[in-house]
């Protein structure tokens, strides 16, 4: 996604992507807002932890488990999407088979073989690998409701930038919230400083708040009426930035405004 929007991005419109086939249409943005990426200046160490991987394998034995009870073949599926396309239903209908499929609490490796049937080598070989052979433990409910409600929440905000402004801003912040509160609940790729400054944001004037980019610290994305632009990064610098000597000499480079702007290009002198 990242490679496709720095390829294609058009100044003035927001791109919506699909992947398998790629596929790219403008999203045109209701005028009067802007939005303003804040750092939480917090650093996630990927390399320490195995929070992706993990992700990855409770995913797909979720869409596993999800296809087993469509009466589809579980080995062939490997990510949520080959279930989506397996079973040729929406984003409003894989949530609705979830909510009746799955159970809320974790499931156990035997529960999971149980429901497979299948020992715990052919579940290591189809659904697991090096990184996370030794999991014990999988949130399934949890993680593949965020996958399908996020998706479903990507074309409602596309839907929500061509209502009147006012009410478009309404929708689009109320959407950048839920999400974020997902990430937070049912990804749990946040940490408290971004929750802490998502909460600023919203109580500093933002319509929405959310979290960007793959989680467990990085940055915020709000969506900023442009007359309270000012006012907004004053409330968020004296708020959550000016806490102590590291985070206010950070400021001037954490805080900004952004606009959708052309991708690369070859520049011919």
């Amino acid at each position: 996604m990242d490679q496709a929007i720095s390829c294609l991005g058009q100044a003035g419109c927001a791109k919506l992507i699909d992947f398998n086939p790629l596929r790219v249409n403008n999203v045109d943005l209701p005028a009067g807002a802007q939005f303003v990426i804040a750092n939480s200046c917090v650093e996630a160490n990927k390399a320490a932890t195995n929070h992706f991987n993990t992700r990855v394998a409770e995913c797909r034995i979720a869409a596993q488990i999800l296809a087993k009870s469509q009466g589809l073949d579980w080995r062939k599926i490997k990510k949520p999407f080959d279930f989506q396309k397996a079973s040729n239903s929406s984003f409003k209908e894989l949530i609705e088979i979830t909510q009746s499929v799955l159970h809320e609490q974790p499931y156990s490796i035997e529960e999971v073989c149980r429901i497979l049937e299948a020992t715990q080598q052919e579940l290591i070989l189809n659904s697991l690998n090096q990184n996370t052979a030794n999991l014990k433990e999988f949130q399934l409910y949890k993680r593949v409701m965020h996958v399908f409600c996020e998706a479903q929440r990507v074309y409602d905000f596309r839907d929500a930038c061509k209502l009147e402004s006012c009410t478009a801003f309404e929708v689009m912040g109320k959407l950048m919230n839920q999400s974020h509160e997902s990430c937070k609940d049912l990804y749990d790729c946040s940490c408290p400083e971004l929750d802490e400054l998502t909460k600023i944001c919203r109580e500093s004037g933002a319509y929405g708040s959310r979290l960007t980019g793959a989680g467990w610290g990085g940055c915020t994305v709000s969506l900023i009426p442009n007359d309270k632009l000012e006012s907004f990064l004053d409330s968020i610098k004296e708020r959550y930035y000016e806490k102590n000597d590291r985070l206010k000499n950070l400021f001037i480079e954490s805080a900004f405004p952004t606009k959708p702007s052309d991708g690369i290009s070859i520049v011919l002198s």
